[in-house]
């Protein structure tokens, strides 16, 4: 064969590739609800294969995020010496709902991490610090009775005399339990660092049990999670207890936060880590729900996949199923069945999340509030669907402006500027 029947024929076997693709006609005005039979351009196919559906309002994983005062706890005037905050799942029993959370209640406002030596038996290092797991009830989910403390922080040398904080229910075989971070020093001195404690009860009014042992260690030197284990995140899936973990690695004060995943087959343990872990790659707090046949995941601040919402039909392998606004942080989301394990996850409408700090830095003083919000395969809320928030008041922008030292770089590149 010649040289130029060769390339006669490459030529030909190109364009019956190429022309068929730029001669197709053109994408339809009405968007197809299912995946056309064509060829499409990457962000096409994302849009029918990563997703739920085609359009936001269809996607049953995604929405707004409202958001309501609660009605009966109260901050001291918002100064610094009392702190909600880290709320745990909302379950109902008794006829009424039930959640626990971080407070503290402290002479003086925290120091602050920076000054951590400085903090003492009644001066806390950070908002958290010298924090005991109170909890309340209520019968409609805004109007709420604190009913006082859960978990006390035990005599020292037990885990979590320091502190306990950030903590989490799980309902299994007729009892409760309770997990959460246990300190055993101020926050601040060495980052944020604990291992996962646990009481049990056979009332969610307790009286609680602590088991005194760390239920989920710390990683080994060098890995991921060696220095902390926080947000326990506990739910009862294929048969087993799931418990959901952040950790903050690779490094100060560019921390790297990322979810990884325990199992056990008893709520005390042992816990084994999943092999995979981290097995989400964003994420400040963990907060998840059954859904479907999987896991559901609220991925909130921190990360290259923050602020969205994502799914792992496998409790392991999750992927993003919808990117979403004002997310709420640290949820604790009222999951009806957490603890079915049927294998038919139904979502979550709403749930208490904190804001933290609620007015700023100084003092710092975090607080709870209500989220409400249609994730969930029974509930069908067009104004939950919708793409974007308006009428947003301009000085919530202006909150977010320069800095000093940012301004000044400004100015000098103007003045470079008019120098040239």
């Amino acid at each position: 064969m010649t040289k130029n029947k060769t390339l006669g024929l490459l030529f030909a076997c190109l364009i019956s590739v190429v022309v068929p693709a730029m001669a197709q006609e053109a994408f339809p005005f009405v968007l197809p609800k299912e995946k056309p039979n064509r060829k499409l351009s990457a962000a096409m196919e994302r849009n029918y294969t990563k997703y739920m559906a085609p359009r936001p309002e269809d996607n049953e994983l995604y929405t707004q995020f409202r958001y309501t005062k609660l009605k009966g706890f109260d901050y001291n005037n918002y100064d610094g010496t009392i702190t909600r905050r880290d709320p745990s799942k909302v379950i109902f029993e008794n006829g009424k709902y039930y959640v626990w959370y971080t407070y503290r209640n402290t002479p003086v406002k925290p120091v602050g991490l920076r000054r951590a030596k400085e903090a003492n038996d009644t001066i806390p290092s950070s908002d958290w610090d010298l924090s005991e797991i109170w909890y309340a009830t209520s019968t409609d989910g805004f109007t709420w009775e604190e009913q006082g403390v859960a978990i006390k922080r035990p005599p020292k040398p037990n885990v979590g005399w320091r502190s306990v904080t950030t903590c989490d229910i799980l309902k299994f075989q007729g009892k409760y339990y309770l997990y959460y971070q246990g300190f055993m020093e101020a926050s601040g001195l060495r980052g944020d660092d604990c291992p996962v404690a646990v009481s049990y009860a056979d009332s969610p009014d307790g009286p609680w049990t602590p088991y005194n042992k760390i239920v989920v260690e710390n990683g080994a030197e060098g890995e991921w999670d060696q220095y902390s284990i926080h947000d326990p995140h506990p739910f009862i899936y294929n048969d087993k207890i799931y418990l959901y973990y952040k950790s903050d690695f690779d490094g100060d004060p560019n921390l790297v936060r990322m979810t990884g995943l325990a199992i056990a087959d008893n709520p005390l343990g042992p816990f084994e880590k999943h092999p995979l872990n981290p097995v989400i790659n964003s994420g400040h707090e963990t907060t998840m729900f059954p859904f479907m046949e999987g896991i559901a995941a609220l991925v909130v601040k921190d990360g290259n996949e923050h602020f969205t919402i994502q799914y792992a039909k496998d409790g392991v392998s999750f992927e993003i199923a919808s990117i979403v606004e004002l997310m709420p942080g640290a949820a604790g989301s009222f999951v009806p069945d957490a603890f079915a394990n049927n294998g038919n996850g139904r979502g979550i409408t709403w749930g208490i999340s904190h804001l933290a700090p609620a007015y700023g830095w100084d003092p710092s003083v975090s607080i709870l509030m209500r989220f409400d919000c249609d994730l969930s395969l029974d509930l069908h809320d067009p104004d939950m669907k919708r793409h974007e928030y308006f009428n947003m008041d301009p000085e919530l922008y202006y909150k977010h402006g320069l800095s000093e030292k940012q301004r000044k770089r400004i100015e000098e590149a103007n003045r470079r500027l008019k120098r040239k």
